[in-house]
């Protein structure tokens, strides 16, 4: 019976919808019809339909916690207008069995007094990882490593649970990315047990057999925002009964999600100058309660001279920001986190989050940058422009992680979207003031006409804060940095009842529902002239080092990217970059990225919901 009454629910939502909502559904059953490519067998998310991908990823069936923590968001949305929320829970399922890891071997080994031991630079002390093993019983981490080889196409076979199975393993398998840039990079197991690579793997500074992971920390708070607005929708519905067990898992990625709040050594937060003479930190003098750009955690394979390490972040961009998160995890009775001191934590995190929207706005509107507790990575002195003003003794920067991360737009529109999300449930004066300007100023930058539409992509950047001043480099069409202003622009006007908002937001998702339209979702023809990357010899950190990979592609210094990822012959688009490579045009693919299809999704999603259009 409760099954047929979720499809009564389902059919009688859909019958009754707007516009909006059924452009929703009608886009919801294009990226789950399996027919259309978006997902693996095991239902995870790839990061786009095409394989020949290079960007945040270096192949197109690789997938980053990004893309799983959209579709949490998809099916939350999806839950709240059709009245089901079984995907909901599905998709937390597939963050569970792919993409937090099972093996953290030594875990139990980790001395939260000396979290990681650093040549030369003092390390402070870890202060919630005794009220985390308190609450839950267990010494891993429950955060999501970033990046999967979903397709297991380097046959590494770091498959949930296991480690280094190898080319024949089935399912997805965690993989972390070389140094140097993209192009550059050595892609490498997470877990290495020396099988592959060379004498000691791709461990090029250990000779122990070892494992490590990563987490970007904006993926994991977009999760729990989209289990909040589950939380909501379910509450609303009377349907909550479904999703409780889930919520609590949310809950629980909260908890430990606070490592994103620590200096990267643990040492103290504010004029932190000198690696061995700034303060290791006690209590939360390490924290600077903001959504940071990395966490890091590893140790040895085998538990003879086991140990295992954590890692934090020193820097924290403001396009990672999500006073979401911090309000749920505060506020919602489901989602509360069980550490002793996690809600005062996200407590201090929310208001330290809206402080940073504050302090980093320029005179025109965008964001500006983050700050960092360590300036050049090395708790160096900073320039006296940039010391002279600070956040509580952080220093700003506007390139944090890596060149450029501040330069894209979606830094601007995605974060903004959280803060909107925000001042439309809490009314909150300081998040209203930042989003007069912010959204008066984007749409003097959207151009809309008709069904052709072009938008900011990319910015350039001059001075510190508060003299950083932001100028518009690149525009055009971009399915999901549309979706993401246009989503903003929805929860504004909603609550500040901004006809402007609300009318630019319409515009804007009739001109890419009209515009971007193909056989199996939206997209943007792309001219990859930065396909020339393939020919980039890679990086490798250590003079004399060679290593093979498990298909048999050897890596040396003069190894290019193509050379060291031969399966791309085999590509479907093959035959554009080898032209290209051969002096050639330039590849023109139409991507179908998931995260903007449920960027899409979610912006028309949430129009529909709020002016029932």
């Amino acid at each position: 019976m409760k099954i047929l009454s979720i499809l009564v629910l389902a059919f009688a939502a859909y019958c009754n919808a707007g516009e909006y909502t059924n452009r929703f559904f009608e886009l919801y059953n294009i990226i789950t019809n399996s027919n259309n490519g978006y997902y693996s067998p095991e239902g995870v998310p790839y990061h786009s339909v095409e394989t020949m991908m290079v960007e945040s990823v270096d192949y197109g069936h690789q997938t980053d916690s990004e893309a799983l923590s959209y579709n949490i968001w998809l099916k939350a949305m999806y839950g709240g207008l059709s009245g089901n929320f079984t995907p909901f829970n599905e998709a937390w399922n597939v963050i569970e069995n792919y993409m937090i890891p099972e093996t953290q071997p030594n875990a139990d080994k980790y001395n939260p007094q000396n979290p990681g031991e650093q040549s030369g630079t003092t390390v402070g002390i870890d202060p919630i990882y005794n009220e985390l093993k308190s609450s839950y019983g267990q010494d891993k981490l429950y955060v999501m490593h970033w990046l999967s080889d979903v397709d297991n196409i380097y046959g590494f076979g770091n498959i949930q649970g296991g480690c280094e199975e190898g080319p024949s393993a089935n399912g997805p398998s965690f993989v972390n990315n070389g140094a140097g840039s993209l192009w550059q990079g050595i892609t490498y197991p997470t877990c290495d047990t020396f099988k592959y690579g060379g004498q000691y793997g791709f461990s090029w500074y250990n000779t122990i057999p070892n494992w490590q992971y990563s987490a970007a920390p904006d993926a994991d708070a977009r999760a729990i925002e989209g289990a909040f607005w589950a939380s909501q929708w379910a509450d609303q519905n009377g349907q909550k009964w479904q999703i409780q067990s889930t919520l609590s898992k949310a809950s629980k990625l909260g908890d430990y999600l606070r490592y994103t709040f620590f200096d990267k050594h643990f040492k103290r937060v504010g004029d932190c100058i000198g690696p061995s003479t700034c303060p290791a930190g006690t209590g939360k003098e390490s924290a600077h309660y903001l959504i940071s750009w990395y966490i890091g955690w590893g140790g040895a394979v085998n538990t003879q001279g086991g140990y295992s390490w954590k890692m934090c972040s020193s820097e924290a961009h403001i396009g990672y920001q999500n006073p979401v998160t911090a309000y749920a995890l505060i506020n919602d009775e489901s989602l509360k986190p069980k550490g002793a001191s996690a809600i005062e934590d996200w407590t201090n995190s929310l208001s330290r989050q809206l402080e940073l929207y504050q302090w980093t706005q320029t005179s025109e509107g965008p964001l500006a940058g983050g700050v960092t507790n360590s300036w050049n990575s090395n708790y160096e002195e900073p320039p006296s422009d940039v010391k002279s003003n600070t956040f509580h003794g952080m220093y700003y920067i506007p390139q944090p992680g890596y060149d450029g991360s501040s330069n894209w737009f979606g830094m601007q529109s995605w974060t903004v979207d959280r803060l909107a999300q925000y001042y439309y449930l809490t009314g909150d004066n300081t998040a209203k003031t930042v989003l007069d300007k912010w959204c008066s100023w984007v749409i003097s930058q959207t151009k809309i006409e008709g069904n052709w539409y072009s938008i900011p992509t990319s910015l350039t950047w001059s001075g510190n804060v508060p003299n950083a001043h932001a100028t518009v480099s690149g525009s055009g069409e971009m399915v999901g940095l549309a979706s993401s202003i246009a989503r903003t622009l929805t929860y504004y006007a909603a609550k500040s009842g901004n006809a402007q908002a609300k009318q630019t937001a319409k515009s804007l998702l009739d001109a890419v529902w009209n515009m971007n339209r193909d056989s199996i979702g939206f997209s943007v023809t792309s001219t990859l002239t930065s396909f020339s990357g393939f020919k980039t010899q890679v990086y490798i950190p250590v003079s004399g080092w060679t290593g093979t990979y498990p298909n048999g592609d050897v890596i040396t210094p003069s190894s290019t990217f193509l050379d060291i990822r031969s399966w791309y012959k085999k590509d479907p688009n093959w035959y554009q970059l080898e032209q290209y490579l051969n002096g050639g045009s330039a590849p023109q693919i139409n991507y179908h990225r998931f995260w903007e299809h449920a960027d899409f999704a979610l912006a028309l999603g949430a129009y529909g919901m709020l002016f029932n259009e």
